[in-house]
C-alpha cells in the first residue's frame, strides 16, 4: 500500500514525491500490484494525481483503497475510477464496516458491472463473511485475519502507554492468524 501517512488523503507536493518513491521501490522489489487512493479537498477522486500516480505504478494492476469511503458520492466517483483505469477499488462501503455497507456494496458491484473489482473490506471476520459475499455478489475480499499475541517483553512499564488509550496494548502484538486465513477461505471457496 502506497500511502505516506494516516490521516486524511489529500497530499502535499512532498508526499506525492514520497509516494511516487514508494510506488518505484515496490515495483523494483518485485510487488505484484500497488494500491493507494487520493481524495480533492471537497472529497472527490484526485483525478490529476491518481492519474500521475497511475503512470508510475504501469504496468502493475492498481487498487485504489478505501480513501473511497471518504468520497462525497460513491456512485460518481466509482465512475471515475473506472475511467482512470483502477483495477479495483477497496471499500466498507462508505459505512463503519463491509457488513453495515453492504447495500452500498451491493450497488456498486452492480454499477460496475465488470468494468472494475468492488472489494469489500473493513470488519471481515469468519463470522460475517458468508453474509456480506452472499449480500453483495461480490467474488472477492479483504480483511486483515488477525489475532492478538502477547509480547516477548519480560520488563513491562505500567506507567507508560505509547498512543492514544483506545490503541492496543504495548506489550501485544497483533499477526496474521493463520487459521483464521484458512477458515475465511473455505468460506469464500463454499460460497463462490
Amino acid at each position: 500500500m502506497i500511502r505516506p501517512r494516516g490521516g486524511d488523503f489529500l497530499y502535499s507536493d512532498r508526499e506525492v514525491e514520497v509516494m511516487k518513491a514508494d510506488i518505484r521501490l515496490a515495483k523494483l522489489h518485485g510487488a505484484d500490484g500497488l494500491v493507494f487512493g487520493a481524495l480533492t479537498e471537497d472529497g472527490r477522486i484526485d483525478t490529476e494525481l491518481c492519474t500521475a500516480l497511475l503512470a508510475v505504478c504501469r504496468p502493475l494492476p492498481v487498487t485504489f483503497h478505501r480513501a473511497f469511503d471518504m468520497v462525497h458520492d460513491p456512485q460518481v466517483a466509482l465512475e471515475t475510477l473506472i475511467s482512470l483505469g483502477f483495477e479495483r477499488v477497496l471499500t466498507s462501503g462508505c459505512d463503519s464496516s463491509a457488513l453495515e455497507g453492504l447495500s452500498l456494496i451491493k450497488k456498486l458491484a452492480e454499477q460496475a458491472k465488470g468494468r472494475i473489482v468492488v472489494v469489500p473490506g473493513g470488519g471481515i471476520t469468519e463470522r460475517n463473511l458468508q453474509r456480506i459475499l452472499e449480500g453483495s455478489t461480490v467474488s472477492e475480499f479483504h480483511c486483515s485475519a488477525r489475532s492478538a499475541r502477547d509480547s516477548g517483553m519480560k520488563f513491562r512499564n505500567p506507567n507508560v502507554a505509547m498512543g492514544a488509550s483506545f490503541s492496543a496494548p504495548e506489550y501485544s502484538i497483533k499477526v496474521a492468524d493463520v487459521a483464521k486465513v484458512r477458515t475465511l477461505n473455505a468460506i469464500a471457496k463454499n460460497i463462490l
